[in-house]
């Protein structure tokens, strides 16, 4: 039976290590941003294309647009990243974001606040929530060994309940005006919600590829049985990756809830193709262990321009969501090519 050396990373003490795999968790080059440079080109190439027939889509004010309808966006997806990474899928974002804005709305609102307190607490509120959803969502999953569609199927489902019976359906208002400031308004040129969400963004990245969970991630997400047998803590690092998306999608929910300027037991219902979707066309695998903060930047960009393009087209929200679905499918359908060529 081989001996095993000391490290946070365990290996047979006869075999040597493979390249980027040592004990520390050194810079390693991103996974998929090949695919992130791709998306920016389609991107590109899309908005250019379009330009003849939408020329408004040029107009500043319509970028600006676009940037502040990707910040809660990016927020979510990113969130999401971390489970898909993991070869999971979580299902309860677009119930997250409902109850942690009713819940987090409910703070705020209530008399005797001043509106950059009442934000905090209510802002610390919704972040908690979300993160106590992703730790019931890891759990269920790795200590019930439940499948990550069912549990979080499920915890969609309570939790949406939750949401309206607890409000009996109504919004809650009476928001701090801080909440709007934050979620719409900008500073020389940039909104506030970036001030917020790149952070996020350059948090994720360090985590992901710069400290020992990254690496533990992307070796779950891989092969969990030769992760475990590397020493790697498989139950501990999937019960992180739902809490992380838990807590990074509560963020979204926060800016969605200024944006609305409104407590909603039914914000987010429709958001969770584009979240996939942005986050599969930025390469982030859905058979897991691969995925950058560069490509889902990139797919959000482009999920979010087709929204926005098309709207500008005046087509329907039937034919957004029927072009949006033809889009994401291609990407899926390259991503289980791409796996099946890794495989052989």
């Amino acid at each position: 039976m081989p001996a095993y050396s000391n490290g946070p990373l365990l290996v047979p003490a006869t075999a040597a290590p493979p390249a980027n795999e040592g004990t520390g968790a050194r810079p390693r080059r991103p996974s998929g941003l090949g695919s992130a440079g791709l998306v920016l080109m389609l991107a590109v190439l899309y908005f250019v294309l379009l330009l003849p027939v939408a020329p408004d889509l040029a107009n500043i004010e319509n970028l600006k647009l676009i940037l502040s309808n990707m910040l809660p966006l990016l927020a979510v997806t990113l969130g999401q990243t971390f489970v898909l990474i993991t070869k999971g899928i979580d299902l309860s974002v677009t119930a997250i974001i409902a109850a942690a804005s009713v819940a987090g709305a409910a703070v705020m609102a209530l008399p005797g606040w001043t509106g950059a307190a009442a934000l905090l607490v209510g802002s610390l509120v919704m972040v908690g929530l979300g993160a106590a959803v992703g730790l019931i969502n890891g759990l269920a999953v790795t200590k019930l060994t439940m499948p990550p569609f069912m549990v979080t199927l499920s915890t969609m489902m309570a939790l949406s309940g939750a949401a309206v019976f607890g409000t009996r359906g109504t919004g809650i208002y009476g928001l701090p005006a801080v909440l709007a400031v934050l979620s719409q308004e900008e500073l020389g040129g940039v909104p506030y919600a970036a001030l917020l969400v790149v952070p996020l963004g350059v948090f994720a990245h360090v985590l992901l590829f710069r400290t020992l969970l990254g690496r533990w991630l992307f070796a779950v997400g891989r092969n969990p049985k030769t992760a475990r047998v590397s020493g790697v803590p498989v139950h501990r690092t999937i019960v992180l990756a739902y809490v992380l998306c838990g807590g990074f999608t509560a963020v979204g929910a926060l800016l969605y809830t200024g944006r609305l300027e409104t407590g909603s037991p039914v914000l987010g219902q429709r958001i969770f193709l584009d979240v996939v979707g942005a986050a599969v066309m930025g390469g982030v695998s859905l058979f897991g262990g691969k995925g950058s903060v560069a490509g889902v930047l990139c797919g959000v960009l482009f999920i979010t321009l087709i929204d926005n393009s098309l709207d500008i087209l005046g087509f329907s929200s039937f034919a957004v969501l029927m072009t949006k679905g033809v889009v994401i499918l291609m990407a899926a359908v390259l991503d289980a090519t791409r796996a099946r060529r890794v495989a052989a």
